[in-house]
Order: C-alpha cells, then sequence, then structure tokens
C-alpha cells in the first residue's frame, strides 16, 4: 500500500514549546498501592510541592453499573445525595468544615465511575479531611423523603438537557446503537425511571449496599503529605467499613451487523446535527487497538487535519466537527458529531465523513507525521501533570480503569509501538458500515 502525505494546515503549530519531562516516564511521579482487608485501594502520591493536598474518592459506579431494567439514573442520584451530610456530620456542619479550611469540594458522574474530591491546603487539615470524608461515605444518611426530594430535582435537570440539542442527539446515538449494554442510556438515565425514583427507596439503599463500599472504592491522594501518616488515619478511619462482596455482573453487546438509523424531530430551529457511531474497544494500556484509533482521531479528524479544515473552515457547510474516541471499561463508541449549517448540506457532510473514514482504511500515513503526532500527545498530557490536582485529575480516569497510576506509562508505550500499517490495520477492523449507527436531529423530518 503507497502510503500519501497528510497535508495538515500549519502542522508546525503542532509542536508544543520545548518542555523537559522529568524522567524517562511520561508519568514520573513515585507512587504507592495499599489495599485494607475490606478491600479500600488506596493510592498515595506524594509531591514536593508544598502545602496542597488533592483528596479523591472514586467509586466505581456509573451507568455501566445501572443493569437492573427500569432503575437508570442512580450512580448519578448518589452523586447528589452524597454531599446531604451524615448524623455525625450534616451539611451545614459539612460546609462550615469546608469554609474552615479553605477547601474546594465538587463530583462528577461517568458511565464507569462517580468521582468526589477535596483540594485543601496544609498537611495538618489532612486528619480532618480524613475522618469527615471517611463518615461522609461509611455513614451516608439520608431517608425516603430526601429520596422523594432529590427526585424531582434531578428530574429538572434531565429536562434542562432536553433543551440542549447536543446532549439529545448524543442520548439518541447510544439508544441506537446499544442493545444490551447499560451504555445504552447516559449518566442521567431515563426519564421513566427517573419519574419512578421516588418510589424506589428500598431499590436505592440496594444500589448503595452493593457499589457504595470499599471493595468498590479508590482513595487517590495526591500532595503534600507523609505516606505513613496517611495509612495510618485510613486504617483507623476506613478500616471498619463493611466490604460488599457483590459482583457485577454486565451484560455483553453483541456483535452489531446491520448498519442502524434515528432520527429526532427538534420542535423549534435549531442548526441540524448529525451523529456517527462505531462501536470501539474498550480501553486496554496492553492492546493496540484504543492508542491506533486515538492517534488515527487526531490525524485525520482533529481541527488540524484535512476534513475539518475543509467543512468547517473552507467550505463552511459545518459550525462544528470533531471526533471522541472515549475511554470506557467495556467496548464503547467511536463517535463523530456535526453541526451541521443548512439541513440541505446534511447528506453531504455525512457522506464526507464517511469518505475520510475510509481514507483512513486505505492510506498509510507518513511516519514522520505519525510521530509528530505521538510527540504532541506526549506532551501536552507531561504539561497537565504541573499542578498538584493537575496530577490528581488527569489520573482520575485511568485510575478508574486500571486501579495503577502506571498504566499511564504503559498507555504511551503502546502509543510508540503504534505504526502506520497498525493504525490502519485497526481501522479496518471497526470502520466498517455494518458496525455503524447514525443519529440525524433537525427541526421536522430529514430526508
Amino acid at each position: 500500500m503507497r502510503k500519501v502525505p497528510l497535508f495538515w494546515p500549519a502542522l508546525s503549530l503542532l509542536v508544543c514549546l520545548p518542555l523537559k519531562l522529568p524522567g524517562a516516564e511520561i508519568f514520573p511521579f513515585d507512587y504507592r498501592i495499599e489495599q485494607l482487608e475490606n478491600g479500600l485501594k488506596i493510592i498515595s502520591i506524594p509531591l514536593d510541592n508544598p502545602h496542597i493536598i488533592s483528596y479523591y474518592t472514586i467509586i466505581r459506579s456509573g451507568s455501566r453499573n445501572e443493569v437492573d431494567p427500569g432503575k437508570s439514573g442512580f450512580a448519578h442520584f448518589f452523586e447528589h445525595i452524597i454531599f446531604k451530610g451524615t448524623k455525625a456530620v450534616p451539611r451545614d456542619a459539612y460546609d462550615a468544615y469546608l469554609t474552615r479550611l479553605g477547601a474546594g469540594t465538587n463530583g462528577y458522574t461517568t458511565d464507569d465511575y462517580t468521582c468526589y474530591y477535596t483540594v485543601f491546603a496544609g498537611r495538618e487539615n489532612l486528619e480532618e479531611v480524613v475522618r469527615t470524608e471517611a463518615d461522609r461515605f461509611i455513614h451516608l444518611y439520608y431517608d425516603e423523603e430526601m429520596l422523594k426530594t432529590e427526585a424531582p430535582v434531578i428530574e429538572g435537570e434531565y429536562y434542562a438537557s432536553l433543551s440542549n440539542p447536543g446532549r439529545r442527539i448524543y442520548e439518541l446515538l447510544r439508544d441506537t446503537a446499544f442493545e444490551k449494554h447499560p451504555y445504552k442510556h447516559s449518566t442521567l438515565g431515563y426519564l421513566r425511571d427517573i419519574k419512578d425514583m421516588p418510589n424506589q427507596f428500598a431499590y436505592s439503599r440496594l444500589f448503595k449496599s452493593r457499589f457504595y463500599a470499599p471493595d468498590n472504592t479508590i482513595l487517590m491522594v495526591v500532595g503534600d503529605f507523609d505516606h505513613a501518616d496517611l495509612m495510618d488515619l485510613v486504617r483507623r478511619h476506613y478500616g471498619g467499613w463493611e466490604r460488599s462482596g457483590y459482583t457485577l455482573s454486565t451484560p455483553v453487546e453483541p456483535p452489531q451487523v446491520l448498519a442502524k438509523r434515528a432520527h429526532y424531530e427538534w420542535p423549534t430551529d435549531t442548526l441540524p446535527r448529525l451523529a456517527i457511531g462505531f462501536h470501539g474497544p474498550a480501553y486496554s494500556d496492553t492492546m493496540t487497538d484504543k492508542a491506533a484509533l486515538d492517534l488515527l482521531a487526531e490525524i485525520f479528524f482533529s481541527r488540524r487535519a484535512p476534513l475539518y479544515q475543509k467543512l468547517v473552515i473552507e467550505e463552511q457547510k459545518c459550525a462544528s466537527f470533531y471526533a471522541a474516541f472515549a475511554d470506557h471499561r467495556d467496548p464503547f463508541l467511536l463517535i463523530f458529531t456535526a453541526v451541521v449549517k443548512d439541513n440541505d448540506d446534511m447528506g453531504y457532510v455525512e457522506e464526507q465523513i464517511f469518505d475520510e473514514i475510509e481514507r483512513t482504511k486505505n492510506e498509510l500515513v507518513l511516519e514522520s507525521v505519525l510521530a509528530l503526532v505521538k510527540s504532541n500527545i506526549k506532551y501536552a498530557f507531561a504539561e497537565a501533570l504541573g499542578t498538584t490536582d493537575g496530577v490528581a485529575g488527569s489520573l482520575a480516569l485511568f485510575v478508574s480503569l486500571a486501579e495503577d497510576p502506571g498504566t499511564i506509562n504503559r498507555l504511551f508505550d503502546l502509543y510508540e509501538r503504534v505504526t502506520p500499517e497498525i493504525m490502519q490495520e485497526t481501522a479496518k477492523k471497526y470502520f466498517q458500515r455494518t458496525n455503524s449507527t447514525v443519529a440525524t436531529l433537525a427541526r421536522g423530518e430529514f430526508r
């Protein structure tokens, strides 16, 4: 197969400013992993950065865990309820504690995990943070009335998301592409399930007992602290947390054998949208498939790539275009999304995207282009590790997937192993028309 150079406008912009990597590995920091008898895993990353500590609690529970029919949305529900406090530290006392420490806290829910983090100053405050966070998760308190009060808040959040065409087409794509796997629904869940949530107090307690347990939790602490001191505090305050012992059995998604299409009729004027998804691989730090697709997305579908330049800059058919190949614990979707300026151009844009996808299967990129992209990805990641919370925030996803910060170095080793030939063969493996789902959104019917 002949190699065809890809023309990238302003190719030199890919080259980052010189950045000295601290050590040969992309993740250069020493870390330790310990596990309590109850299954709680602790990842400790002491840094020389003075004063600041990032304290992350990662519950390996997201929409992936919502396998029971009619019970979607509970992972997101617990992201809400965890901030309501406990009997020992009610909400007002918790807010006062954060104010006293000058700490920041928040949480978010994903398909695979829910993350809670607190960032504060001073190792002298570590004991209070460990004690308070342990109480928050071990003794989380809510009653049936609190569930009935919070469920309408979540329902309102769902309705707010419906006003976003981008969110709506994303939900449509997932619901159409997946048949059995709970990735079929987003982290908000189905509206019918949210409406029924006030009647599901008993089930909410079951969900909590299964997943808000030490054997489904990772503590990741990054910053200015002593590892031995941290472990003494963790054993003291988390040691009595009872393990769940629950084993999640996630339905396996069958191979897609026929191309699918779906359309959503938007009720008001809006720019039409197009989303194309292919079933792709799960995250791996041992197999090259996902790493090869990450590099492919950057070369063929980034803002610097020829297709973007054509559709968005030159022809101005699209207001935006991007590819999102997100990492997941189970096989997910390789997604292409375009916001098109005119309904009449929807077919043309779809054709252009599929043509470029075919090009990934038929043309080899130059080794020099691939090497440049590898360098750019590496230095961009290294630059994100410049602060304490930059380290913690960058690691949260990967720790949730592999339970080991070392997965970063293994992943970047995989990037180095990817060749143009591997990238092309991976494209042929996943970018089959029969493996595709096309979702469209526009006012009225779309032809």
